[in-house]
């Protein structure tokens, strides 16, 4: 039961950690700094690929 209900909170916490990743990517300033320099705002890989590990491991302890 335990596993579950982290598994749960694991999946929800990544869903919002990408959605938040992906705000931070396509937000006006990040979208002026990648025309610029090319280079993507650090926050908005940590969102992305952070949250999808969450998800990930959040699967794995529904199982």
């Amino acid at each position: 039961m335990n596993k579950k209900i982290i598994g749960v909170i694991l999946i929800v916490a990544g869903v919002a950690l990408v959605v938040w990743g992906y705000d931070v990517y396509d937000s006006a300033g990040s979208q002026i700094s990648r025309a610029l320099s090319g280079d993507t705002p650090i926050e908005a890989w940590i969102g992305m690929v952070g949250g999808g590990l969450c998800v990930i491991f959040g699967i794995r302890q529904l199982r």
